[in-house]
């Protein structure tokens, strides 16, 4: 089934497949605190460019995306990103996120990234399960850090520190 699965470059032609991705991930009510999907200048303007991708199936349908963040200006941390990671939910299952997640690893490495983090709800079990198999761990426990639909929600922060940037 992995074979069946291409990971390339996120590209504009990718935008409503990402975008609606994104929406079903924010209307499931486990993956994030924002209410609704940003427009394609505002996703395009807030990521990396070159830590983005897509999943996609032979039809070149968008199975999920991978992008990151900076997390700071400050030259101290311009080796830390913070990322997202989104599937279909008709894709879920099929190593979708395991892959892309590896796509990431490699080009973040590649550039001199030597940390990748974000923030799981704790509820989340499929994502913090492929995010440990890709290595990454859970540093913390933010509580309450915001409320999301009404009610108070706690964020596991997660890392992954790389082994070969020194």
């Amino acid at each position: 089934m992995a074979a069946e699965i291409v990971i390339a470059p996120m590209a504009p032609e990718h935008a409503a497949q990402v975008l609606a991705i994104y929406q079903a991930g924010i209307d499931e009510g486990d993956a994030t605190f924002e209410t609704s999907a940003p427009t394609w200048e505002t996703f395009d303007a807030g990521r990396l460019p070159d830590h983005r991708y897509v999943a996609l199936d032979l039809d070149g349908r968008v199975l999920g995306w991978v992008a990151v963040n900076r997390v700071s200006d400050r030259c101290a941390y311009a080796g830390v990103v913070e990322h997202s990671v989104y599937v279909h939910p008709d894709a879920r299952g099929r190593g979708v996120a395991g892959r892309l997640l590896g796509a990431l690893i490699v080009s973040t490495e590649m550039a001199g990234i030597w940390t990748i983090q974000s923030g799981v709800f704790p509820e989340n079990a499929a994502s913090l399960a492929v995010h440990v198999k890709a290595g990454f761990r859970v540093i913390g426990t933010r509580e309450r850090i915001g409320r999301h639909r009404g009610a108070w929600r706690d964020v596991l922060l997660i890392e992954r520190r790389s082994p070969v940037i020194s």
